[in-house]
């Protein structure tokens, strides 16, 4: 028998009105087997990739499914493959029922939460590379990070089905190297990418969030204060992709409590150093707060 339950988005009082609830299946067949249900009876699929640790920008991401698709399955699984550090994974937060809480209240109907064993098995050697894509900016960063974005969303894809796949685009680099898979491999996936969420002083959303202290949570908003800086120099008229990247390092130098990572200007189609004809671009940045690593992004229409 599947693993199975049914959650409400929020313990209701007798007094109160029925709740949203999802249906939570641990076991890779039970998620295959509801989504060709509901196929079968002509309702499109959204499905919302993450790693837990929901919040804003996930709910929006659901909303934005549930708007579009019929049904919205969200997947919750810490996926150990993407991990470059060995004292990150343990760190990573979780919070399954708060988790089940937001994507039940956004508009999702299913959440697939499997286990390690149950994603990969024993003996496990597969993996998926996308080549170029992977091996710089973020990727030279973090070897081996995009080879496990890949191979999880490859296996959640090879799962769930046709569908619609939802991803932020905070994370503007994992958004390009999913699309790449999805091209090269002919899946029947469409990848939607969402503008990202952020709070009122604009830090970007991000589960790693909840890692920082109140000191370090304060700095946060210097890293999207310097892209800020950067989208300013171009609209003055900075073209040199490295004039408006120094722009940028420099302002972040100026942020004490931030340790500045990387800095990159490149083409927001290709990824790749911008050329004469280049239309838009995109500032990708990131920084230490502590021993978290933060990222953000911006564009830039030339």
């Amino acid at each position: 028998m599947v693993a199975q339950r049914v959650v409400s988005a929020r313990r209701a009082s007798l007094s109160e009105p029925a709740r949203p609830s999802v249906e939570v299946v641990t076991e890779k067949a039970a998620l295959r087997s509801a989504l060709d249900q509901a196929r079968a009876a002509g309702r499109t699929v959204g499905l919302v990739p993450t790693m837990g640790a929901l919040h804003d920008g996930h709910a929006s991401l659901i909303r934005r499914a549930a708007v579009e698709c019929d049904l919205v399955a969200v997947t919750v699984f810490v996926n150990p493959l993407q991990f470059d550090r060995p004292d990150d994974l343990p760190a990573y937060p979780r919070d399954l029922d708060g988790d089940l809480a937001v994507a039940a209240a956004a508009g999702a109907r299913l959440v697939f939460a499997p286990t390690g064993a149950e994603m990969y098995g024993a003996g496990a050697q597969a993996r998926v590379h996308v080549a170029g894509l992977a091996d710089r900016l973020e990727g030279a960063a973090r070897p081996g990070h995009f080879d496990g974005v890949a191979t999880v969303c490859t296996k959640l894809f090879g799962i769930a089905g046709p569908c619609l796949a939802y991803f932020g685009e905070k994370d503007f680099q994992q958004v390009a190297v999913v699309r790449r898979l999805v091209h090269d491999l002919d899946l029947p996936v469409e990848v939607v990418a969402c503008p990202t969420v952020r709070d009122a002083d604009g830090l970007a959303l991000s589960s790693r969030n909840a890692l920082l202290t109140p000191q370090e949570r304060a700095a946060a908003p210097g890293l999207h204060r310097a892209l800020r800086l950067g989208v300013a120099r171009a609209a003055v008229g900075e073209r040199d992709p490295a004039g408006i990247a120094a722009a940028v390092a420099a302002a972040l130098g100026t942020e004490l409590a931030l340790r500045p990572d990387r800095v990159d200007v490149v083409d927001a189609d290709t990824l790749e150093a911008p050329g004469g004809h280049t239309v838009r671009l995109r500032i990708l940045a990131a920084a230490f707060l502590g021993p978290v690593r933060l990222i953000d992004n911006l564009g830039i229409d030339l």
